[in-house]
């Protein structure tokens, strides 16, 4: 056995300096995992310039990209916050039961496709945000839309 003696620090550190006033300020979107996995597709199909911007500020910083492209990525939190509220102020039932599912079936989106299908349709009919995959092969009905689900413990019904 070892002759030291194991050392544990359990102190929080907490940077306390402020921003500066050049960035800009935003608040925490304040979502846990389930949510923020619901609504991905649509923050991804509304936000994408925002998130091609901080992308490439993050390439092009080279390592520093944490503290250069903060205004880059304000950008994207607010727009990832407004497309929660308004998911949130139009299809707040479908949004919940999908996410709810979700927390319950260890985000496993496969297990959750009935009550996806009413949310996608509510999104798109309501904010004009279509789910789409990046990197779907062409031409194949995208799994989201398939009426079998072949690993689902449940049948997904329209």
């Amino acid at each position: 056995m070892a002759a030291r003696q194991p050392r544990f620090n359990q102190q929080v550190l907490i940077d306390t300096t402020p921003l500066p006033d050049d960035i800009p300020k935003v608040s925490e979107i304040g979502a846990s995992s389930a949510p923020l996995l619901s609504a991905s597709f649509f923050i991804g199909a509304r936000c994408k310039p925002y998130n091609d911007d901080f992308m490439h500020c993050k390439t092009e910083a080279n390592g520093t990209g944490e503290v250069d492209c903060l205004r880059e990525g304000r950008k994207v939190t607010r727009c990832a916050a407004s497309v929660l509220e308004d998911i949130n102020k139009s299809c707040l039932e479908e949004f919940r039961k999908h996410w709810q599912c979700l927390e319950n079936n260890n985000q496993q989106l496969w297990q959750c496709r009935r009550w996806e299908r009413p949310l996608n349709n509510c999104v798109f009919e309501k904010l004009n945000l279509e789910k789409k995959i990046p990197g779907a092969p062409e031409g194949e009905t995208p799994v989201h839309l398939r009426k079998r689900q072949i690993f689902a413990h449940s049948i997904a019904t329209q």
